[in-house]
């Protein structure tokens, strides 16, 4: 029954996901469970037991920053790194359903992540600037 957060962080060494407030509130925990986004602090991993899983150490390729990361590079969207796999986790999941999102979409999209260091535009522009070369992200 441990927490599959834990499991990824302690066990697997993937600690790109991050504990934010541990009750599913803050979406710093984020990642894609067979396609769905979820909240890793509130799911007993026994529950993804034969589960395609992606963390935000699935994101880049062979070492190199896939268009979406590079995007929150260039745009400023990380600040003190908390929220930052959490929100790419989110965005991943909405450009693979909506390569061409408006900027409404991605608000919604993000809606369930907090970040305490911005204002969230910075987070957007990237996510923006990632969906004009949808290719790199995937």
């Amino acid at each position: 029954m441990r927490r599959l957060l834990d499991v990824l962080r302690e066990d697997l060494r993937l600690t790109g996901t991050k504990e934010g407030c541990g009750e599913g509130e803050c979406g710093a925990c984020s990642v894609i469970v067979d396609g769905e986004v979820i909240n890793s602090c509130l799911v007993p991993v026994c529950q993804t037991q034969k589960a395609q899983i992606l963390t935000v150490e699935g994101l880049a390729m062979d070492g190199r920053l896939n268009g979406l990361q590079q995007a929150f590079l260039e745009c400023g969207g990380a600040q003190c790194g908390i929220c930052t796999p959490g929100m790419l986790i989110a965005a991943r999941a909405l450009l693979e359903a909506n390569a061409q999102p408006s900027r409404d979409e991605i608000k919604e999209a993000i809606a369930g992540n907090l970040c305490r260091c911005t204002g969230y535009v910075k987070i957007i522009d990237a996510i923006e600037q990632a969906a004009t070369a949808p290719a790199q992200i995937l």
